[in-house]
């Protein structure tokens, strides 16, 4: 009964909530319309972390550059999309084959600007991930506890 007690404590706390326990409360993932796929492929699989000092987001997309990448930031809503366009020419002979491909998507997170601090969003691509860091900001890292005085 006490663990239950605790656990509703935490999720109740008004004053400290936490981004990543509230993640599907306050709907940070917007999964409308602006998530997609243009092709019969799936969308990229993501994960969301959160450490004291930033939330990163990771998409795994392998086969994709960096330069296939769009990462866009308009007042609360961070976009991540791809496009790629792939085009093989093969001549034998009498006769010309080609094959075109088409892939892009499109993920979209509303993010909470009362704590990311949207002037230094940083991403970068490697090993088929796409991580995108959001340094939250100060005032919204949690703060170390204090002993106060009883005067």
């Amino acid at each position: 009964m006490e663990d239950i007690a605790m656990t509703l404590a935490k999720i109740s706390d008004p004053l400290f909530p936490s981004l990543f326990d509230n993640l599907f409360a306050r709907n940070m993932m917007d999964w409308s319309n602006s998530n997609y796929s243009n092709t019969n492929t799936t969308l990229p699989a993501v994960n969301v972390k959160e450490t004291q000092n930033e939330y990163e987001i990771e998409v795994a997309a392998p086969g994709l550059t960096k330069a296939d990448f769009n990462v866009h930031l308009e007042h609360n809503m961070l976009t991540i999309s791809s496009e790629k366009k792939d085009q093989k020419v093969e001549e034998n002979g009498n006769y010309t084959r080609k094959e075109f491909s088409y892939q892009s998507f499109q993920r979209s997170f509303t993010i909470p600007e009362s704590q990311v601090d949207g002037e230094k969003i940083a991403a970068k691509y490697a090993d088929g991930i796409l991580h995108v860091v959001l340094p939250k900001r100060e005032e919204a890292k949690p703060k170390p506890p204090r002993e106060i005085k009883i005067s």
